[in-house]
């Protein structure tokens, strides 16, 4: 759109005035009432165009305008080549890789591809289109998320034909959404350590950081900044070398990949299951298992890959190796000396 008349005529002016009378920008500014950077700006453009005082014979406003305020020339949006964003997604969930590393790489490759601002703005559209559990960037390796989801699983026993309820017991990798899930006898400390054991031997391997959500087995007392782990699970990390860092209260975002890997896990196990009877907690995680291997092998729906190929490139190398011996359970609990010292 031209600017109007008056505009242009300002412009020559501030030419004038700088260019030929030597006026500093503040003193054309106070003469033509405007700010010192608009005077700044003009001149700054005059000298790159390679405009001096007087103007070129027969310039009129249009043509200095067009001299002035010409846009640079840019590439075309459609010549410019655009990257695999899912690659980039999923190359930023490996350790110290960064946005700004992707953009180099990106550039080295396409000289004529977008800036760094623009490339991140894209990047940022094509993320908004992506489930929330696939939104959120975990690195590889780096987290392991655990809980209990509040639906059972029916044991039957084969002699009394009494039923009880077996938990189950869900932990799921945040990089790559690789997912593990047992059915237990109960919720108690025995059955969650015995849970964490079984998860790490089907990972082959342990990610540093557990983040279990505040459950009593795990968490003697919840708090928000400082909670106080159980002292057998604090024994736990410690033999695999991770720390445990629970999910806050009342911060549903710490513990969105879990409460996702536990709908999944009620959705494709337990539903899947729910025409089944099973007379042993063994019979029900052999079934459990045949579930995993579907569920980890089936296809994302916005991603290429899936949980089980995501896990053998980005989680699986970062995982911590196992120690030569499974954890041991042990119940840590304070004595009181009798007066008689026995």
């Amino acid at each position: 759109m031209p600017r109007p008349r008056s505009a242009m005529r300002k412009i020559r002016e501030v030419l004038r005035l700088t260019l030929a009378e030597g006026l500093s920008r503040r003193q054309v500014g106070t003469a033509l009432h405007l700010p010192p950077t608009t005077v700044a700006d003009a001149v700054a453009r005059a000298r790159r165009a390679g405009l001096g005082w007087p103007l070129p014979e027969g310039m009129d406003d249009a043509a200095l305008e067009a001299c002035l305020f010409r846009s640079a020339a840019l590439p075309p949006a459609a010549s410019r080549p655009l990257p695999d964003w899912a690659v980039i997604h999923r190359e930023l969930r490996r350790k110290g890789v960064t946005l700004q590393l992707l953009w180099m790489e990106y550039k080295a490759v396409a000289p004529t591809g977008y800036q760094y601002s623009q490339f991140c703005r894209h990047y940022r559209h094509w993320q908004r289109g992506l489930d929330l559990v696939m939104r959120q960037e975990h690195r590889a390796g780096e987290k392991l998320f655990l809980d209990f989801p509040g639906q059972t699983l029916p044991i039957t026993d084969p002699e009394t034909g009494r039923v009880s309820e077996a938990e189950l017991f869900v932990a799921v990798l945040g990089a790559s959404n690789y997912t593990y899930a047992e059915a237990l006898a109960s919720q108690a400390l025995p059955e969650w350590i015995a849970g964490h054991v079984h998860a790490f031997e089907y990972f082959k391997g342990c990610a540093a950081i557990l983040v279990p959500d505040n459950l009593r087995a795990g968490v003697t007392k919840a708090h928000r900044y400082e909670p106080e782990l159980n002292r057998t699970y604090e024994e736990l990390a410690a033999h695999y070398g991770a720390a445990v860092i629970p999910a806050r209260s009342r911060k549903p975002r710490d513990k969105a990949k879990v409460e996702v890997g536990v709908q999944v896990a009620e959705r494709w196990i337990l539903a899947a299951l729910r025409h089944r009877t099973f007379f042993s907690l063994a019979e029900a995680n052999a079934a459990i298992r045949e579930r995993l291997v579907w569920l980890n092998n089936r296809p994302f729906r916005k991603l290429e890959g899936s949980r089980q190929s995501l896990f053998t490139e980005i989680d699986r190398p970062a995982l911590r190796p196992l120690p030569p011996r499974p954890y041991e359970f042990a119940v840590w609990k304070l004595a009181t000396v009798n007066i008689d010292y026995c």
